[in-house]
């Protein structure tokens, strides 16, 4: 049995009429929700590094600690979030961007502001103390949960309050990675799957207030500075392609590596907060070894850029990140692999290049435009979102000159990711609910699945 998106009732409620200054409303109140959320959690995190670590990052604090710091303390963060996860754990809603596919495009509305906090504020304790995690998840959730509390609140009609949802998580993506642009195709893409006018509209406005805010408080440009990389020829594409389906490849053993860290701890006889705990005990003896493995990766990303790197180290850090993100994901910590997925497609790219330079036979660019493409590769590849993963890394670089390697590679990770697994990393969350969830020519489409 299929369900297309449902579509917009003929007849509305007298109490939820519609109106669209309500609706205008709505979307400022939830862009100004969103941005003000992503920069009290990111002030909040920058205030504990400097004023109680003395550093202006967190691979810089883990550096200057003793080894058992390093261990220890991602542990105390998984403890910290296993125990408010227990707080929620028989709650419904706040899962993650699952929960707000499902809301957004089928009207489930499962998203609850008390869990989101309680949520987010667990990958807080876990990023703080140097989990391996993005902090993109709690700041989409926290967009989405914005849409349908201020939806509620204006008493807006169901189908109304589906695009303040939609609003809200473009706008809590925006205001994570400062990209306005990846942010309304992430919910295009990879949300709704359809371009819809009716939501379209809202994102775009919403994205636009978030983005803003955020830069007037965070600052502007591209998140990983300016970048000057090139395409030293047409046939040097070739050469991206082949960069494409490795980091595919790559992509796909790094999510089957989560799937299986997560079948080991559930197995496990440890309950919350141990579980946690123990992730963060597991991700913090590989944080011990490799300092730069700590937090969601920015920091070796623009070194890895920049071409600061040697070739070993990178090595080891592709597979310290894998081991340590698996551990901290795996668990039960709250938060997002978007950020860890960045690098570990830049490492490969990095990694891909080089060993390109040592055989010879094509003359390429600067390794860096390698490792940027390839931090596009791996995000397509595991969200199947080709167009968001190009413009997403465009935005964050400012590079135009590598915008054609950067489509032709994400076409074919994303291309090559299908054919090895059908569903996303975001997919693959509801087909284990049993939900399937396919985009075809007459939008999405869902039916049940076997978990």
């Amino acid at each position: 049995m299929e369900t297309a998106i449902p579509k917009e009732s003929e007849e509305e409620s007298p109490g939820q009429s519609f109106s669209p200054w309500r609706l205008a409303v709505g979307i400022v109140l939830v862009a100004l929700a969103a941005s003000a959320f992503a920069i009290a959690f990111r002030s909040a995190l920058t205030f504990v590094l400097r004023h109680l670590l003395d550093a202006n990052d967190v691979v810089a604090a883990f550096r200057r600690e003793p080894w058992w710091v390093r261990m220890c303390l991602p542990g105390l963060g998984g403890l910290l979030a296993g125990g408010i996860a227990m707080l929620v754990s028989r709650s419904r809603g706040g899962k993650g961007v699952g929960d707000v596919m499902e809301a957004v495009v089928l009207g489930r509305v499962r998203l609850s502001m008390r869990v989101t906090l309680l949520k987010s504020l667990a990958s807080w304790c876990a990023i703080a103390c140097g989990g391996s995690l993005g902090r993109e998840g709690p700041l989409i959730q926290f967009g989405g949960s914005a849409g349908k509390y201020i939806g509620d609140f204006l008493r807006l009609h169901p189908y109304r309050a589906r695009v303040l949802i939609a609003s809200g998580t473009a706008a809590g993506f925006a205001a994570a990675y400062n990209t306005p642009f990846a942010a309304v195709l992430f919910v295009i893409e990879i949300v709704t799957g359809v371009v819809v006018l009716d939501a379209v509209v809202p994102i775009l406005v919403a994205t636009v207030l978030a983005t803003a805010l955020t830069r007037s408080i965070v600052g502007e440009g591209p998140i990983y500075g300016q970048r000057g990389f090139f395409l030293h020829s047409p046939a040097e594409l070739a050469a991206f392609a082949g960069l494409g389906i490795v980091v595919s490849i790559g992509a796909q053993a790094f999510m089957r590596l989560l799937t299986f860290g997560e079948h080991l701890f559930s197995r496990s006889k440890l309950t919350l907060p141990w579980k946690p705990a123990l992730g963060g005990l597991l991700a913090g003896a590989v944080i011990a070894a490799v300092p730069d493995v700590a937090g969601n990766g920015y920091e070796p990303l623009s070194a890895l850029l920049d071409g600061r790197l040697t070739l070993g180290f990178v090595a080891i850090l592709l597979i310290g990140k894998c081991l340590a993100t698996t551990a901290s994901v795996s668990s039960g910590s709250p938060g997002g692999v978007f950020t860890p997925t960045l690098l570990l497609g830049g490492c490969i790219g990095f990694l891909y290049a080089s060993a390109m330079v040592m055989i010879g036979g094509i003359e390429l660019g600067p390794v860096g435009g390698y490792a940027l493409v390839g931090m596009a590769a791996a995000t397509a590849a595991t969200t199947h979102a080709p167009l968001m993963a190009a413009v997403m890394v465009f935005e964050l670089s400012g590079d135009y000159a590598i915008v054609l390697p950067l489509v032709f590679a994400t076409a074919i990770a994303t291309m090559i990711s299908r054919m090895l697994r059908r569903d996303s990393i975001y997919t693959a969350e509801l087909h284990e609910r049993g939900v399937g969830w396919e985009l075809t020519m007459d939008g999405r489409r869902m039916h049940s699945a076997e978990p």
